[in-house]
């Protein structure tokens, strides 16, 4: 694929969401079980989340929130319960019914911790790579690429490769990357949670523009006063669990739950109340 600085100047453009959750709901989930050599991850988790809706999902580690997370575009395979995703039937009682995985991954798309950018490609390239496997035009990825890195604020890194740029600017591209496709809804896994406190900033507003302009998401985070202020609902995850969720304010700030109260104590003791 051949870029130059010139292509690199197309006009910036707004995100478009997709409108395909007709019932409203972009993700059921029902009775969801999921295991790891015989010790139980998830068990019998029920959860919907609505078109437009932010929900954070918070926790200790090895809680189950990112298996949780993983198995809504099945990087992790639930043993039973169902889960449908824009409308479509993913999972029927533990049995798949999804014939494409690719197709089910442009819906959902993903942020993870690491940022998984192909070295070998500069930021557009690396934008366009999913939109070429599914048989964009090179013209169109490459105009789509360059809006969406301009929507993260890197218009003047598109040639750049993953080593020339910090872990911020990388994790931007990874949520450009993940836009590409047009999904229904974000996944996040600890997006921040590698990167120093400046690139956290740059990669949180960017989430929450994302977040303003309708995008549906889910993200699994220790940014507690982020998700007090951006997701519509917080859900806390304990032993397989979903021990408490409901308004932001209410979870972070009211927890009913002495585990969720004992989550949040612990969280204050180290980093300080959310606020």
């Amino acid at each position: 694929m051949s870029i130059d600085r010139e292509t690199m100047s197309s006009p910036e453009d707004a995100v478009v969401v997709p409108d395909v959750a007709k019932n409203g709901n972009v993700v059921e989930i029902r009775n969801l079980r999921k295991s790891f050599d015989g010790r139980v991850v998830l068990d019998d988790i029920d959860l919907n989340v609505k078109r437009g809706e932010i929900v954070a999902i918070i926790g200790q580690s090895g809680g189950g929130k990112t298996t949780l997370m993983r198995c809504v575009n099945l990087l992790e395979r639930p043993e039973g319960g169902s889960i449908s995703v824009a409308g479509q039937d993913v999972i029927a009682d533990g049995k798949l019914l999804c014939d494409d995985l690719a197709d089910l991954r442009r819906t959902v798309g993903m942020v993870f911790q690491r940022f998984n950018l192909f070295p070998h490609l500069t930021a557009v390239e690396n934008v366009m790579l999913a939109q070429l496997k599914a048989k964009v035009p090179e013209a169109e990825a490459l105009e789509r690429a360059v809006m969406l890195l301009k929507r993260v604020g890197l218009g003047h890194r598109g040639l750049a490769f993953p080593d020339q740029m910090s872990g911020g600017e990388q994790q931007r591209v990874a949520i450009a990357r993940a836009l590409a496709t047009r999904p229904s809804i974000l996944l996040f896994d600890e997006p921040t949670s590698s990167l120093d406190p400046e690139a956290t900033n740059e990669v949180l507003r960017v989430m929450k523009e994302l977040a303003d302009d309708g995008m549906t998401m889910i993200l699994v985070t220790h940014e507690l006063s982020f998700a007090k202020v951006v997701a519509n609902r917080v859900v806390f995850v304990d032993r397989g669990l979903i021990v408490e969720q409901g308004d932001p304010k209410d979870v972070l700030g009211n927890p009913q739950q002495d585990r969720t109260q004992a989550f949040l104590a612990s969280y204050a003791a180290d980093h300080g109340p959310a606020e």
